[in-house]
């Protein structure tokens, strides 16, 4: 299949490189020469616009920052006369109401879009294991199965367009909450005397356990490593749709208004291209004590 990609950072680049894998022919596009670069190697066509990525395609992927950014994007490839692609998978992490307002742009040009974000990180990206999350009508998504199997493990199609981004904006809103509370508690632990085996151990059998506390304590806590992994900023930027989604809501989420305050101090002190649990850091410095 002749597949366009937009997008080649720190998601896009595996997964292109997966669809390559498996015999696809792709188009790509990234601002970054070194990405695209990359991606070429691996046997990619480079494209020098979005939009002649679109071109000569039969589906397109989009792995974006943020809704700004995809809103660009989409408004040069459905201002084309000539547009390939029937389908648009969309990768990045937005709000569901941007999903649904995308949806009816390609709409008018009768292209169907679909909000696909996933979930494993960059790790599951270039094994292939992702948790593919799709929004958009049964026919696109039996259409697009393959395609998402060629790169994630699970793959779910939750429903209607938008709700795809609002599975994945619940479940990273828990990720950020469940972070900011265990720096509180490792902390607090450790100001007791009490030691990170101890409690990790204790932990991850008991009703405390959580993603956090399985995965990110050896991965990360442990080895006092906090390069990689999943950055401050992404959870910062899907915090803040989750807390202006309740917004336009009128509902009240005390404890993410409050993890978006930590995730900001995090941010301000630096943190923002490092793993979430660099927020441990914050109340390590506030209480003078390190969690060991």
């Amino acid at each position: 299949m002749r597949i366009g990609m937009i997008g080649l950072g720190a998601m896009g680049l595996p997964i292109a490189k997966r669809l390559l894998g498996a015999g696809h022919e792709l188009c790509a596009f990234d601002l970054s020469p070194r990405a695209a670069g990359e991606a070429e190697a691996a046997g990619a066509r480079i494209c020098p616009t979005a939009g002649e990525a679109a071109a000569d395609t039969e589906v397109l992927f989009c792995s974006l920052p943020n809704a700004a950014i995809v809103r660009s994007v989409l408004e040069e490839i459905l201002g084309r006369e000539s547009i390939g692609a029937s389908v648009i998978a969309d990768l990045s992490s937005i709000a569901p109401e941007s999903a649904r307002k995308f949806s009816e742009m390609a709409a008018a040009r009768g292209i169907t879009y679909m909000d696909c974000p996933v979930s494993g990180g960059v790790g599951g990206a270039a094994a292939g294991t992702l948790t593919v999350m799709a929004g958009g009508p049964d026919q696109a998504f039996l259409r697009m199965r393959p395609l998402f199997e060629t790169i994630g493990r699970k793959i779910c199609h939750i429903g209607p367009v938008g709700a795809g981004s609002g599975v994945k904006m619940v479940n990273n809103y828990l990720l950020g909450c469940n972070m900011a509370a265990a720096a509180e508690a490792l902390v607090l632990g450790a100001k007791i005397g009490l030691g990170l085996d101890t409690m990790y151990e204790i932990i991850r059998e008991s009703s405390g356990r959580s993603f956090i506390i399985e995965n990110k304590i050896p991965n990360f806590i442990k080895k006092r490593s906090f390069e990689g992994g999943f950055a401050v900023d992404l959870e910062y930027k899907d915090l803040g749709l989750a807390v202006e989604t309740a917004k336009q809501l009128s509902m009240p989420i005390p404890m993410g208004s409050t993890a978006v305050q930590m995730f900001e101090a995090a941010r301000a002190k630096g943190f923002g291209r490092q793993d979430i649990t660099s927020l441990l850091k914050i109340w390590e410095e506030l209480m003078d004590t390190e969690v060991r």
